[in-house]
């Protein structure tokens, strides 16, 4: 019986200890109040939050799983393999904030640690979704310089008189001559949308190329053809009415996807800077259109594009006529008759 009244006594004084707001209660309630915020929000957070390598595991396998497309999965395998070459992969997640993310290094360009960074900010999401951290902090990303070489009139001429030098077959040195035209004259992105055009979206008789697909839903377009890019198109179709432009038996999308490695070689042994990409040719596009229309509004129709800011940088000054404009306003220069 006493044992009995003894248990009863110390229920009391429990009980009646969880009802007052004294902070000086027994061990339980303590651990209570410091679980109530994860509570709140749904099942409590872990003691310790895993690390960054510990989590890399869910991470990857949700990657693989989820409803992305293709190159976004590769996009975030190339940057956790960019992450893994750093010390981070020991830090646990709630210790990882934007101080942490600035001191990472990365070989290659503003592109190449963005891409690290993305797939460690959109890795710090997921970890909030799945109740690993409270709240997934902000990552900044590096700025990128922006796109300035055009793959003009010269450039082309140099690649192709390089890529004739460079021992292909006669296939691969046609494809590549018909897709430097092709970019240069049309203006559209290159693996997204140049590499995968149908022939069934080919309006011939207006001189017209539907892209159904694109980056964003204003790139879903109609792209006017110039006379070259017609003939381009016209050799490369010949007698076939659908399937694709650029059929590639490699490929599992049975298209071409891809033409970096044969652009790279050419540049190469043209001696041009490695900074010219293909996708300099929508740039060039971009550049002579507005130059010969000035009209901004319909060269992002004609680009599908939406922020003016992306569309301004065709703006390039025409150096011959800041050069005219210096020399008559020089020093002793008469002014010119009006």
């Amino acid at each position: 019986m006493k044992g009995g009244k003894a248990r009863a006594q110390k229920l009391y004084h429990c009980r009646a200890a969880s009802d007052c707001h004294c902070p000086k209660r027994v061990g339980g309630t303590r651990v209570a109040h410091k679980l109530a915020p994860g509570r709140e929000q749904g099942d409590p957070l872990p003691r310790k939050a895993p690390t960054l390598k510990q989590t890399s595991v869910r991470f990857l396998k949700w990657v693989k799983a989820a409803r992305l497309a293709p190159k976004t999965k590769t996009y975030y395998q190339d940057g956790w393999r960019l992450l893994q070459t750093t010390s981070i992969l020991q830090f646990r997640l709630d210790a990882i904030d934007n101080d942490v993310s600035e001191q990472l290094s990365f070989s290659g360009s503003a592109s190449n640690a963005n891409c690290a960074l993305r797939t460690l900010r959109r890795l710090l999401h997921k970890a909030e979704d799945w109740n690993l951290i409270r709240q997934a902090p902000k990552i900044k990303l590096l700025p990128k310089r922006e796109r300035s070489l055009r793959l003009d009139d010269e450039a082309e001429k140099k690649l192709l008189v390089a890529a004739a030098e460079c021992n292909w077959c006669s296939q691969a040195l046609e494809l590549f001559r018909d897709i430097v035209m092709l970019a240069r004259d049309t203006g559209m992105r290159n693996e997204k949308e140049l590499h995968q055009v149908l022939i069934e979206n080919i309006h011939w008789d207006r001189h017209i190329v539907y892209v159904p697909d694109s980056k964003t839903i204003n790139g879903v377009r109609e792209v006017t053809l110039s006379d070259r890019a017609v003939g381009i198109l016209r050799q490369r179709c010949r007698d076939r009415r659908k399937g694709w432009v650029f059929p590639s038996k490699r490929a599992r999308s049975a298209h071409l996807t891809t033409m970096a490695l044969k652009f790279r070689q050419a540049r190469e042994k043209a001696g041009l800077p490695k900074n010219l990409v293909l996708y300099c040719g929508r740039h060039d596009f971009g550049t002579r259109v507005l130059k010969k229309t000035g009209n901004l509004k319909l060269v992002m129709q004609t680009m599908g594009q939406v922020d003016v800011k992306t569309a301004l940088k065709y703006q390039h000054p025409e150096l011959d006529i800041v050069r005219t404009a210096l020399n008559d306003t020089a020093p002793g220069v008469p002014p010119a008759a009006t």
